[in-house]
């Protein structure tokens, strides 16, 4: 057993100090995703943050799992500060799920990017905002809007949202209205990868992956046992990960602005 786990443990080390210079990484992906360790004895709630790659034919690959103790500007810079040193090239796009440690993290290190807002946090921000009789209504004005078959119609969408809810109930406008043109950035794509742009679900998808695979195991030894087991999986082929929605396309420019957000 002592031999598995130092094979296991070399080539973790190994990944984790791999150079990308030569990965052809067009868009990243970035996302904090919450597991249970045993810390001082005690189960304990931490946060892995994950960093997606994907490649110029669509394939994702993963960049990054790491135990930083929170989503802090400070932690996420460091995270990406290690990916910058082992040669990883500024992406061409970036789907984040809008915590202010990343943003403030990326603002100093790729600040110009085009970037997308997840369009499933800010959805679950706005149901944060309104009370629990009007979620429905809220999550059926939103789709309309997120969903709509074209730029234009997410338009109107936005701005009859914005009108109905700053009248309703004013905190979910003013929520809405927080992620500004970065909730649409997506629009700027070819619609055959709207699907694939507008969330951080690949890796949520990863994460659920992970907790079926480890469900037998509530709480894992430690933090350093999580990020590892969750590379492990992945490294071994036990989840695997498909091309994005739309890889055919993903050599198109992006348009030059997002759909016009003035209210």
């Amino acid at each position: 057993m002592s031999r598995v786990w130092r094979k296991v443990k070399g080539d973790w080390d190994a990944w984790n100090a791999r150079s990308l210079a030569e990965e052809p990484i067009i868009r990243v992906i970035l996302d904090g995703t919450v597991v249970r360790v045993r810390l001082d004895r005690k189960a304990t709630s931490i946060v892995l943050l994950v960093v997606l790659g994907v490649r110029q034919d669509g394939q994702k690959v993963l960049l990054a799992v790491k135990n930083m103790g929170g989503e802090t500007s400070e932690a996420w810079r460091a995270v990406l500060d290690d990916l910058v040193r082992r040669g990883l090239r500024k992406p061409e796009f970036l789907i984040v799920d809008g915590g202010s440690g990343l943003e403030q993290a990326l603002a100093v290190l790729w600040g110009d990017v085009p970037t997308q807002r997840c369009t499933v946090h800010k959805h679950r921000n706005l149901l944060a905002h309104a009370p629990q009789r009007l979620h429905e209504e809220v999550s059926a004005d939103y789709h309309d809007m997120i969903y709509a078959a074209s730029a234009a119609e997410i338009e109107e969408h936005r701005r009859a949202f914005i009108r109905k809810w700053r009248l309703k109930c004013k905190a979910v406008a003013d929520s809405l209205e927080e992620a500004g043109d970065r909730l649409v950035t997506f629009t700027r794509l070819p619609l055959s990868q709207w699907k694939s742009a507008r969330t951080t679900n690949a890796i949520e998808r990863l994460h659920e992956e992970f907790k079926r695979r480890i469900k037998t195991q509530t709480v894992l030894p430690s933090a350093e046992t999580a990020a590892m087991l969750f590379w492990a999986l992945l490294a071994a082929g036990q989840i695997a990960m498909r091309k994005v929605d739309g890889w055919q396309t993903l050599n198109q420019k992006l348009a030059d602005k997002p759909i016009d957000l003035a209210a």
